[in-house]
């Protein structure tokens, strides 16, 4: 019969060719499908354009694949696995950066992983203003050790960033541009391998900032009168233990800054008297450990609201300005190992009595005064006045005889006058105003911790 093959007709022509077909499917299948797997696009391609389907639990999917809801081949996290596209963003960069960290002895890394980016060690999650979605606002890697070549694309890579911190670790390359995160207001590279550079320009862009700390890394050269005046929320500025030199600028009082540390770098010349605008914003300054000189200004003594003022350790010259009997918030006064003479005032020391001002500790070693007000006796007693090595008759610790001529023959006393001139009235407590004056005692103590003290260690 037509239609068969072989004796007795046993196989259709068509059950053959069904067959065959059958068999050339399944060759081509195991051919195809591996094909098919290697053209497919990779994570780093995928569109991000999530439309409605972003979310969890949508009906559409942000991945490569055809979509539906049949599961990915692969074990990298969709886009449609995070709460938002914010986070699915924050991920790819977290992952990026993660790849470039060489030592992470505390192995904070291993953290980051899965789409739970709110769990992450070191990030913290936000919802920006006028945002229902939740992101990535803030990192703190603070004392992590972790190393890496450079932070670019790290940083500026989180759009929602508002803080990032990162004292203590081995980060190199450049500070990164990051004027373009509109909620951007804490920087702490403080304590890392940063490039040696002079001071990194693209932070002055940061309108917002608060708090800026580039403390203990190798920047040099001139600071730029820029920073005291690009900032004008700022509440922070530590630039202490790098290198930087040349004269402070002269607008420092431009500033609203609260808390201000320039110690421990090469900075020379005077401190500039526009100090003196920043009479009710000022708290905390330091300008220890430099090779500032010029006479002691008269302007330091008009900083009403400042508990601490380091200027040890320079090259200030002349006498102690009437005007420092107005410290009465003082807490902290230090102009130890400098080149200042004259008598150290009675009205100075009397900050030290709680009817006066709240003075705990006045550090005058290593100069060269010849004479103490009468108050200033009592407080040597009582442990809050440090005037060894100086040129006092019959103090302590002083200078030798011969020392203190030397110094007196070879100084121009008159390139530095006295100045009397109190811009204050005397205070004086009596009956409440006694209890006003514990009440004070009592605030510093409760408070015995100085922000910029603590920034010179790192």
């Amino acid at each position: 019969m037509a239609g068969q093959v072989g004796c007795g007709g046993g196989v259709s022509w068509s059950s053959l060719l069904a067959r065959c077909l059958a068999l050339c499917c399944l060759l081509m299948g195991a051919c195809v499908a591996p094909a098919a797997r290697a053209n497919r696009p990779s994570r780093s391609h995928v569109d991000m354009n999530f439309g409605r389907g972003g979310r969890r639990g949508g009906t559409s999917r942000g991945g490569g694949g055809s979509g539906g809801s049949s599961p990915s081949s692969s074990s990298e996290p969709r886009p449609c696995d995070f709460e938002n596209e914010r986070l699915y963003r924050a991920y790819q960069v977290i992952q990026k950066f993660r790849k470039t960290v060489t030592c992470d002895p505390m192995d904070i890394s291993s953290s980051w992983q899965g789409t739970d980016l709110c769990g992450y060690k070191g990030f913290y999650c936000a919802r920006p203003p006028k945002i229902q979605d939740r992101t990535v606002a803030s990192v703190d890697l603070n004392g992590y050790m972790l190393q890496s070549t450079s932070l670019q694309g790290f940083v500026n890579g989180l759009p929602d960033l508002a803080l990032f911190h990162a004292n203590s670790n081995n980060f190199g390359g450049a500070v990164p541009d990051l004027s373009r995160l509109p909620y951007f207001y804490e920087l702490d590279l403080s304590n890392n391998k940063l490039a040696p550079s002079t001071f990194p320009t693209d932070v002055l862009r940061l309108r917002n900032a608060t708090f800026i700390d580039i403390r203990f890394n190798s920047f040099y050269g001139e600071l730029p009168g820029e920073v005291f005046c690009s900032f004008p929320k700022i509440q922070a500025i530590f630039v202490n233990n790098n290198q930087f030199s040349g004269s402070l600028p002269d607008n420092i009082g431009d500033s609203p800054v609260n808390y201000l540390s320039l110690a421990n770098n090469n900075f020379t010349g005077e401190i500039p008297k526009s100090i003196a605008r920043t009479a009710n914003t000022l708290f905390e300054v330091l300008f220890l450990n430099n090779k500032l000189s010029g006479c002691l200004p008269y302007e330091l003594g008009l900083l009403a609201k400042a508990t601490v003022i380091d200027a040890g350790t320079n090259q200030l010259t002349g006498p102690i300005p009437a005007s420092f009997a107005c410290l009465r918030k003082v807490e902290q006064l230090n102009l130890a190992s400098n080149l200042l003479y004259g008598e150290v005032p009675d009205a100075l020391c009397k900050l030290a009595f709680s009817w006066s001002g709240r003075l705990k500790n006045l550090t005058l070693s290593d100069n060269y005064f010849t004479s103490l007000g009468s108050c200033c006796w009592d407080l040597i007693k009582l442990g809050k006045l440090n005037v060894d090595r100086n040129c006092i008759p019959w103090a302590p610790n002083q200078r030798s005889h011969e020392e203190c001529a030397y110094f007196f023959h070879r100084t121009n006393t008159a390139a530095c006058p006295v100045n009397t001139y109190v811009p204050c009235r005397p205070k004086y407590y009596a009956g409440t105003g006694e209890t006003a004056g514990n009440a004070w005692y009592t605030a510093a103590a409760e408070d015995n911790y100085y922000r910029t003290y603590s920034s010179l260690q790192p």
